[in-house]
């Protein structure tokens, strides 16, 4: 019973994870132990990812779970950025939906180590996406413009380190079949203990 029980829980409620990486910080760091909403945007058979219940979609601003398009078996964590339908631009470092800039305020210098040997310096901002508003770091790096048509039943997903994250603009966009849950919490960091129970905006 409650080795079914756990079964059921992680299948359809909740499933923590580890984040591996930087790609959303600083909202996220390497070492967090996070808990997903499984069933946020609705109800899905196990293995074969199959929607049983439509409860919900995802929203602008969503930290959201899902299967990595380009191999399925591996789970990325992103910002939810563009909705079906969506034009989304990214130019001079600005984002751009629907011909609309996404206010972003400069809030602070943020300095972060990498590899444990270097000191990396960046630029805290909060950008305001709809009703979510979340802080995102920003490199003196040269960067790239995108523009994006997303399809019918996908999603186009950012990381918050927007210099350093592997996201849609380099490998396409999120099916609705790949989704997993929204991320709500972090439960867990052995290196950081003050971010335990941090709420994930």
């Amino acid at each position: 019973p409650i080795l079914l029980a756990v079964f059921i829980i992680r299948s359809f409620i909740v499933e923590p994870f580890k984040i591996p990486s930087g790609s959303m910080m600083p909202t996220l760091i390497a070492g967090d132990f996070i808990v997903v909403n499984k069933y946020s945007y609705g109800i899905r058979l196990p293995v074969w990812n199959k929607t049983l219940i439509k409860l919900g979609k995802p929203s602008r601003g969503d930290v959201f779970v899902f299967h990595y398009p380009k191999d399925p078996s591996i789970d990325y964590i992103k910002r939810v950025i563009g909705l079906p339908g969506d034009e989304v631009r990214y130019e001079n470092k600005e984002l751009i939906i629907n011909g609309e800039r996404v206010n972003k305020i400069l809030h602070e210098k943020y300095s972060y180590m990498l590899n444990d040997n270097q000191m990396i310096d960046a630029k805290k901002f909060i950008e305001t996406l709809d009703n979510s508003k979340y802080s995102l770091i920003v490199h003196d790096v040269p960067s790239e413009d995108y523009k994006f048509n997303v399809p019918d039943g996908h999603y186009f997903a950012m990381g918050d380190n927007r210099d350093n994250s592997s996201d849609s603009r380099f490998w396409g966009f999120v099916p609705d079949e790949l989704l997993v849950g929204k991320a709500f919490f972090i439960w867990l960091n052995f290196s950081q203990p003050h971010r335990i129970g941090t709420w994930i905006k």
